[in-house]
């Protein structure tokens, strides 16, 4: 017949045995929360470089209607906003961040202002974009440094502006300088992709010869 220290020790053995099986559990749940974190952290990851890719991709067509033969290559095109290519002749209201408000506005709104299509890049992956010319007034003969940000001269055209800077006036009459200065553009992107997942992308270029 057993005696009741050794039912009591059973007991206590039994209650370490569980609290150390209740650890365990603990443990391995954290370890499989922590896996999941790392493949969502992962998959997040490589969703916005494609985001980033797709948008990077769609640019160089956009940038295209500013080089030769594009539809924005003459200054009369540029000078005047043009809906169907998502273009505006004058910078246009931003939020704090830099983002053009009327890529934050929904679909009626956007489309009431801009007839250019979305593009649609795959995979779910959707492009909305507008190209601003950082001057303040448009119309005929409105290219000017007076009126426009404008790029180092140095700067070629059609090539990125990490830099905006009004153009040199000379000291008598604040004529214009002999070397003719680049204007500015801003081009913005929004990529929604899967569940509205949204992401924006923006780059300043400078333009034109002509």
């Amino acid at each position: 017949m057993r005696s009741a220290h050794d039912r009591g020790q059973r007991g206590a053995v039994l209650i370490i045995s569980l609290i150390v099986l209740v650890v365990m559990l603990i443990s391995a749940a954290a370890l499989m929360r922590s896996f999941d974190i790392s493949l969502t952290t992962a998959g997040n990851l490589a969703f916005k470089r494609d985001l980033a890719q797709q948008s990077e991709q769609a640019a160089e067509t956009i940038l295209a209607r500013f080089r030769a033969g594009g539809a924005l290559i003459g200054a009369a095109a540029r000078e005047a906003n043009s809906p169907a290519l998502n273009y505006s002749a004058t910078v246009l209201p931003s939020n704090p961040q830099g983002i053009p408000n009327t890529l934050l506005a929904n679909d009626a709104t956007f489309t009431g202002a801009w007839t250019g299509a979305d593009i649609n890049a795959g995979q779910g992956i959707t492009l909305r974009y507008v190209v601003d010319r950082m001057c303040a007034t448009a119309g005929t003969g409105s290219e000017t440094p007076d009126n426009c940000s404008v790029a180092d001269a140095s700067l070629q055209p059609g090539g990125s502006a990490s830099e905006w800077q009004r153009a040199e006036r000379a000291s008598v009459g604040g004529a214009r300088g002999a070397v003719a200065q680049p204007v500015v553009y801003r081009l913005t992107i929004r990529a929604t992709g899967p569940r509205n997942t949204q992401s924006f992308f923006q780059s300043t270029f400078s333009c034109c010869d002509s």
